[in-house]
């Protein structure tokens, strides 16, 4: 094992992803891909295994191997050809949920095929009963819109056109559609073309040497990682509050979690039978969530590959919320069950490895979905917006205030690009006071985000949670605020849910509401648990989180006995 070469080789790969995203970012046409950076880049071998990938999407990074894996058992190897680029999307062939794309480009070496250069990225409008690709109220898969199982766009270098027509002609936007596709297409392409290039520079027998050696050492750490940590059987429990459709019913995740030497077992056993609603989980997001949380409870310097996830194993029983069958609805699992998921696993953790796991976060990305006709241009928009939450507080340290769930790593689209795209008047973005549960180290804050409809009609949809249940503490520590989604009728002064608005079994996951001209929507986010007794949090903090306005002093006089002094 020649490490110096690894070593380069592994950070040059990584950089090549790291480029391909940011071809992505710049060329794409939806707020989802230059904005929020929901996306994901990566290599991958003739194995399937991932050996390089960029630090955007956790949950597409972990999903990432049973993708490539999946489209190769329809597109042999054999079939595929220099300058052919696939496209996959079907949740029910090993992938993510529907809005997902992936796209694969072959690399090949004086013709010999090497490997694939592989883009995943979440397009905003994908058809289906709901704009914006997120219908909280659909009960079977057809109704999340169009799924593509492995089919070449481009073929020895040429467009597929009847492809072309048949994906664009199942969308709302076709033209910003075709912008994102083509990002996509231009991501892989960069890759294929600068690994081809790293294959020519190093040889083709030297790259596949070290790249073998490679995911063998991040094994290899992570199984020493693993070593470290108490063996036993932890376990934990949590819940979804609602699927959109069986009104009031919570739905059980979970885990027990077996560790024994350098392995793990992530077992989903006795987790709840599959929803009505779409709040479950493929296969492939119960694994990038078991993956997901090890990562974090481990040295983060391993390097990000196939040879990583060897130690963990994932038990995941068919027909239910973690392992859906078909054609139930899905698209909600990768969002929101997937980062109550990984919740569960540090929860289940945090009894052996409490310096390296954190209280509950907001475990939501809001995914507030709408589209219409621009009353201005005459043009069908649609839009994916994703909201950030608080982190639970940690061992050593308060939770992160308003940044993405823990599967995501994505930004929120800042206001100004947010009204210039789109028929809204952002009226408030700020903070909420008193959302981070207390502890010796409190929980992260969520924000409310409070908008005036500026079109003749918008359409509303919405997949989130947190609106019943709070986020966990952990060790003393105190829950998390909850969030909301209020609407405002213009005319009216009472702010009302949406199911006291429009008649929805649900809160927090409904579809198809009318949106008005002169109407208000506030979108209010989680905050994160507590850690620790708040009776231990030094003095000089609570000042800190009054002055800076993260608390208010009826929240500081009951939760921490601490009063500002008057004089």
């Amino acid at each position: 094992m020649d490490l110096v070469t690894m070593n380069i080789l592994e950070s040059t790969m990584v950089s090549i992803c790291r480029e391909m995203g940011i071809v992505l970012m710049k060329t794409s046409y939806s707020t989802i891909f230059n904005e929020a950076l929901d996306f994901t880049c990566g290599l991958a071998d003739l194995d399937g295994d991932m050996i390089a990938v960029a630090d955007y999407c956790p949950a597409q990074i972990g999903g990432m191997p049973l993708l490539v894996r999946s489209c190769l058992k329809e597109i042999p190897l054999s079939e595929i050809e220099e300058g052919d680029v696939i496209l996959h999307n079907d949740p029910y062939r090993g992938g993510l949920h529907t809005p997902e794309h992936t796209f694969f480009k072959p690399i090949f070496v004086e013709g010999e095929l090497m490997g694939f250069a592989v883009a995943i990225g979440h397009i905003a409008e994908v058809g289906g009963m709901a704009p914006g690709g997120f219908c909280g109220e659909a009960t079977e898969i057809f109704q999340e819109g169009l799924r593509i199982p492995p089919v070449k766009i481009k073929k020895r270098g040429k467009d597929v056109i009847e492809v072309w027509k048949l994906l664009l002609a199942n969308v709302r936007t076709p033209r910003v559609n075709y912008g994102d596709l083509r990002a996509l297409i231009a991501a892989v392409d960069l890759g294929e073309k600068q690994m081809t290039q790293v294959f020519k520079k190093y040889g083709k027998q030297k790259v596949k040497e070290t790249v073998r050696d490679l995911l063998l050492y991040s094994e290899r750490r992570m199984r020493a990682e693993l070593e470290a940590l108490p063996d036993g059987r932890f376990s934990f429990i949590d819940h979804i509050e609602s699927d959109g459709i069986e009104e009031d019913r919570k739905h059980t995740i979970e885990v027990e979690v077996t560790k024994k030497g350098g392995d793990i077992i992530v077992d989903y056993t006795g987790s709840s039978p599959q929803a009505a609603g779409p709040i479950n989980a493929t296969l492939g997001v119960a694994t990038s969530a078991a993956y997901n949380a090890v990562l974090h409870m481990t040295d983060p310097s391993i390097p990000r590959n196939s040879g990583c996830f060897r130690p963990i194993r994932i038990v995941a029983p068919p027909g239910t919320i973690v392992n859906v069958d078909f054609p139930a609805p899905e698209v909600g699992g990768n969002t929101e069950t997937h980062p109550r998921i990984v919740g569960a696993i540090m929860g289940a953790m945090s009894k052996a490895v409490p310096n390296r796991t954190m209280a509950a976060e907001g475990a939501t990305h809001c995914n507030f979905v709408f589209g219409g006709v621009d009353a201005e241009t005459g043009e069908f928009f649609a839009c994916y917006d994703l909201e950030a939450v608080g982190w639970g507080g940690r061992a050593f340290a308060d939770g992160n205030d308003a940044v993405d769930s823990i599967n995501g790593n994505c930004r929120i689209t800042p206001v100004e690009v947010y009204e210039t795209r789109f028929p809204w008047r952002i009226e408030s973005l700020a903070f909420n006071p008193d959302s981070g549960g207390a502890g010796e180290y409190r929980g992260g804050v969520g924000y409310t985000k409070q908008m005036l409809c500026l079109n003749k009609e918008i359409i509303c949809s919405q997949m989130t949670d947190r609106h019943l249940i709070a986020p966990w503490g952990l060790n003393g520590g105190g829950e998390g605020g909850t969030g909301a989604t209020l609407v405002q009728k213009a005319g009216e002064s009472k702010w009302k849910t949406m199911r006291e608005a429009y008649g929805k079994k649900s809160t927090s996951r409904y579809s198809n509401v009318s949106i008005r001209k002169g109407d208000r929507v506030r979108l209010v986010t989680p905050g994160g648990g507590g850690y620790g007794d708040p009776k231990k949090r030094p003095k000089d903090h609570v000042r800190d989180d009054l002055t800076e306005g993260y608390i208010t002093g009826d929240f500081a006089k009951r939760n921490y006995s601490f009063e500002e002094s008057k004089s």
